[in-house]
């Protein structure tokens, strides 16, 4: 799994912090931080929990060729 972030479309809502807080984090202005480009198998559900919620739509994960979540 690949995570991509668009800093640019961020609306600072902090639902992939909440989501994956070992993958997401937050800068002082409230703009999402990555924290794992490529996270461990076990966050996968968090990840595709936090794109999947991003009003934004600011999150972009690639997992074995397909994208899932845009950016």
């Amino acid at each position: 799994m690949r995570v991509v972030v668009d800093q640019d479309a961020c609306v600072c809502s902090g639902q992939c912090v909440l989501a994956a807080p070992d993958v997401f984090d937050q800068s002082d202005e409230g703009f999402v931080l990555l924290l794992d480009d490529d996270p461990p198998p076990e966050l996968d559900e968090d990840v595709r929990q936090a794109a999947a919620t991003c009003p934004s739509r600011a999150i972009t994960v690639e997992a074995s060729g397909a994208t899932i979540g845009s950016g």
